[in-house]
């Protein structure tokens, strides 16, 4: 029998059919597992979930003399009876950048809250619950259709500590906008962001002290490092439901163009198109976020600096498609105008890479900050271009994080 109880009627022992509520509500990235660690419970009753469904045939009961919500009697099938929430209406009309923005934010906080708990489970032991995620990558698939750059920008917002979950995060989103760059369909296109989502998984393997060493690794730790395609790979095969484009981007996401990286130094062709993107997204998240041993590039510089790797390291094609998918002056990129202004690109135009919406914010003339006023480029009336990229070091504006997401309060 199924029963719908309180969540202040949880007792271990109990198996845990299904939370009533979002998905994201809760700090689990799985159900259906019995309740066996106090924490479980102390989690769920700091969430904002109220009701949950327990499954009696698996698990404990309530008290005879305690009423519950409600009660299903089983019926007999030969496979078990899910119980899943009301589908909610997708939204994915394209919005303005600063329409989304918040919205981003609250997806990359949850986000980060479910990779966190499945990697945890994946480091326990526990199989990988691919059926979890996918709630999460349609959630960020959609965020994309809106509008790409708001949570593409804001997953690039990591801390040095919280590095190795928002990165997962941040491929994902940025392994969803290439392939519709590409024109891939939708199955492809939810597969990509599946992959990314998954690819650095074999990293709970490594050793915390190499994992989050705030210098240069050894020779040695690095050799450690290389094996966590491999990690991954052991992983998910051990897990059910997992697809042949997270097999193949969690093992040669790390492979060259010109044979030289690992595990099985692929080259050319010998990559598959899905690896390929993995290895431009995950490269571009790596350089432009901060990580315990550097800070990370303006958006504008580390594409520069991509494009003199590009024959080596990636697929030209794959990498021009990327280019166009972020825009050459990416969100969150510091510029100067012909004008001498400074500002911050917030949002890429459809008319073209280089006119970009800038936020002016800084008048080199009086050496002044100046009343932001926001300046799209693309604009017929529009007498102003980039000069050129600013470096965000030689400035040091304080504020240029809020001043391009328009939050005052980014996600951490």
């Amino acid at each position: 029998m199924l029963k719908r109880v309180s969540v202040q009627q949880l007792q271990l022992g109990m198996h845990l059919k299904q939370f009533c509520g979002s998905w994201m509500d809760h700090p689990f990235w799985r159900t259906g597992f019995v309740l066996r660690d106090p924490n479980d419970i102390k989690l769920i009753l700091a969430s904002s979930i109220k009701e949950v469904w327990i499954d009696c045939g698996l698990g404990a009961d309530v008290a005879e003399d305690v009423p519950v919500v409600s009660a299903v009697e089983l019926p007999v099938l030969p496979a078990p009876v899910a119980i899943r929430p009301a589908r909610v209406v997708r939204e994915t009309s394209p919005v303005p950048a600063a329409q989304e923005v918040a919205r981003a934010a609250r997806i990359c906080l949850e986000s980060k809250a479910a990779v966190v708990s499945m990697f945890e489970e994946v480091r326990m032991g526990r199989a990988v619950d691919v059926g979890g995620a996918r709630q999460l990558v349609e959630d960020i698939t959609d965020s994309i259709a809106r509008n790409p750059g708001a949570i593409i920008s804001l997953a690039r917002l990591k801390t040095a500590d919280d590095y190795t979950y928002m990165h997962s995060v941040a491929v994902c989103a940025m392994m969803v906008a290439l392939a519709k760059q590409l024109s891939l369909d939708e199955p492809q296109t939810r597969a990509c962001g599946m992959a990314g989502l998954l690819h650095d998984l074999g990293k709970v393997a490594m050793p915390t002290e190499v994992l989050n060493k705030p210098g240069k690794l050894t020779n040695a730790e690095f050799d450690i490092m290389k094996t966590h395609p491999t990690e991954g790979y052991k992983m998910l095969m051990a897990s059910s439901g997992v697809d042949a484009v997270s097999l193949d981007v969690v093992l040669h996401h790390h492979e060259k163009m010109d044979g030289s990286g690992y595990p099985e130094r692929f080259s050319g062709e010998q990559i598959s198109l899905h690896a390929k993107m993995a290895a431009v997204c995950d490269v571009y998240d790596a350089i432009t976020s901060n990580r315990p041993y550097k800070s990370g590039w303006d958006p504008a510089e580390s594409l520069r600096k991509m494009a003199e790797w590009a024959n080596g390291h990636f697929d030209p094609k794959i990498f021009q498609a990327f280019v166009k998918s972020m825009g050459i002056y990416p969100v969150g990129s510091l510029v100067r105008l012909t004008s001498g202004r400074i500002g911050v690109v917030t949002e890429q135009s459809k008319r073209s890479l280089t006119t970009p919406v800038i936020k002016v914010f800084f008048s080199t003339k009086s050496n002044m900050r100046m009343v932001p006023v926001m300046v799209d480029l693309s604009q017929p009336s529009t007498t102003e271009r980039i000069q050129n990229r600013e470096d965000p070091a030689k400035w040091n504006f304080p504020d240029l994080n809020e001043l391009w997401s328009g939050l005052n309060h980014l996600p951490r």
